[in-house]
C-alpha cells in the first residue's frame, strides 16, 4: 500500500495541530490547580499529562467519528482540503495563544474544516446538522459549565459549613489533586479525539482505510500522545488569564469549577458531541466565582473571551479558505 509524502506531510501537520490543542489547551488543565498552589506549575504539567494519556483506556472513540464524517462531506475531503483546515486551525490557535485567550482549538478545527469546504465546494458540502450541535454547544457548554460549577460550589458549601476555613482547605487540597485528574481525562477523551478524525478522513480520502470509516489504534495512540506532550510544555500565558485574571480561586473553589467541568466533558464524550474544554472550565470558574459574589468575576476578561470565542469558527475558516486557495494554486 503506497503512502505518498504529501500523506505523511499532513500527517505530520496534524500532530502539530494536535500538540498546539495541547499546549494551547494546558490552560484548561492545570491553571486552577496551580492558582491555587496545590501543586506547582512543574508537578501540575506532569500530573495533567499522566492523565490526559490514560483517557485512551475509558473513553470510545464516537467524537473522532463525528469530526472524520459528521461535520462536512467525506467525499470532499482530499490533502488540499486537510492542509487548508489544519492551517486555519493552528494559524487561529497561535494568534489566541500570543494574546492570552482561551478559545477552542476544537473549534478552530471545525471552522478550518468548514472554511476549507466551502472554498472547494460550496454550502452542499456541510453536513448541518454536525455542525448545529457544535454551533449550539458554543453557548450551551459555558452556560451548563457555570451552572454545574456553581451546583457543586452550592453542595460542597452545604456540606462543609461546619468545618473551619484550615480544614476546608486541607480537604481540598487533595480533592483537587483528583478533580483535576478528571477534568484532565475528560478532555483528553473529548480533544485528542478532533485530531484523530481529521487524520482518519485524510487516509479514508486516499484509500488508505479499504471501503469503511474508522479509527486506526496507531492514529489513537500519536494523537493521544501528542497532546498530552502538548499539555507537558504549557502554554503559560493563557495559564494565567484562566487562573488568575477571571476569578481569584481557593482549591475549593477549583475543586468545583473542575468537577462540573469533567461532568460536562463525560457527558459529551459519550453522546459524541465535540465541545469545547475551554468553554466548559471557564463557564466552571465563572460559577464558583459568581457564588462568592457576583463582582467576585472579572466580567470584562470574561467579555473579552466570550468574544474570542464567537469569532473562533469565522476567523480559523477565513484562514482555512486562504490557505486551501493559495495551495490549490501552487499545486
Amino acid at each position: 500500500m503506497h503512502v505518498s509524502l504529501a500523506i505523511v506531510f499532513l500527517i505530520c501537520l496534524a500532530l502539530v495541530f494536535d500538540f498546539l490543542n495541547g499546549f494551547h489547551d494546558s490552560a484548561n488543565a492545570i491553571s486552577t490547580i496551580v492558582s491555587t498552589r496545590v501543586l506547582s506549575p512543574r508537578k501540575a504539567i506532569v500530573w495533567a499529562a499522566f492523565f490526559e494519556f490514560i483517557a485512551f483506556f475509558f473513553f470510545g472513540l464516537h467524537i473522532a467519528n463525528t469530526i472524520g464524517k459528521g461535520i462536512v462531506d467525506i467525499h470532499v475531503v482530499d490533502k488540499t482540503f486537510v492542509f487548508g483546515a489544519l492551517i486555519g486551525a493552528c494559524g487561529w490557535d497561535l494568534i489566541t495563544w500570543y494574546f492570552g485567550l482561551p478559545t477552542s482549538s476544537s473549534h478552530a478545527l471545525i471552522g478550518g474544516m468548514i472554511g476549507a469546504a466551502l472554498v472547494k465546494a460550496g454550502p452542499k458540502a456541510l453536513l448541518l446538522s454536525g455542525i448545529t450541535k457544535v454551533v449550539v454547544f458554543i453557548f450551551v457548554a459555558p452556560c451548563m459549565g457555570l451552572v454545574l460549577g456553581l451546583c457543586y460550589g452550592i453542595l460542597v458549601h452545604y456540606i462543609c459549613h461546619r468545618f473551619t476555613p484550615q480544614k476546608v482547605d486541607h480537604i481540598f487540597r487533595k480533592g483537587q489533586l483528583l478533580s483535576t485528574a478528571l477534568y484532565c481525562m475528560g478532555h483528553g477523551g473529548n480533544d485528542s479525539q478532533k485530531t484523530m478524525g481529521i487524520i482518519a478522513s485524510l487516509l479514508f480520502s486516499a484509500g488508505l482505510l479499504g471501503p469503511k470509516f474508522y479509527i486506526p489504534l496507531w492514529v489513537v495512540l500519536a494523537c493521544y500522545t501528542t497532546m498530552s506532550f502538548g499539555i507537558a510544555c504549557g502554554g503559560w500565558r493563557i495559564v494565567k488569564t484562566v487562573g488568575q485574571r477571571i476569578v481569584k480561586l481557593r482549591p475549593v473553589d477549583g475543586f468545583c469549577a473542575e468537577t462540573g467541568a469533567a461532568s460536562l466533558l463525560y457527558f459529551a464524550s459519550f453522546l459524541g458531541v465535540p465541545v469545547s474544554t475551554t468553554h466548559t472550565i471557564t463557564g466552571g470558574i465563572m460559577g464558583v466565582g459568581a457564588l462568592k459574589r457576583f463582582s467576585a468575576v472579572k466580567w470584562g476578561v470574561a467579555g473579552r473571551i466570550v468574544w474570542a470565542w464567537i469569532f473562533t469558527i469565522p476567523c480559523s475558516a477565513v484562514i482555512a479558505a486562504g490557505a486551501y486557495l493559495l495551495a490549490r494554486s501552487v499545486l
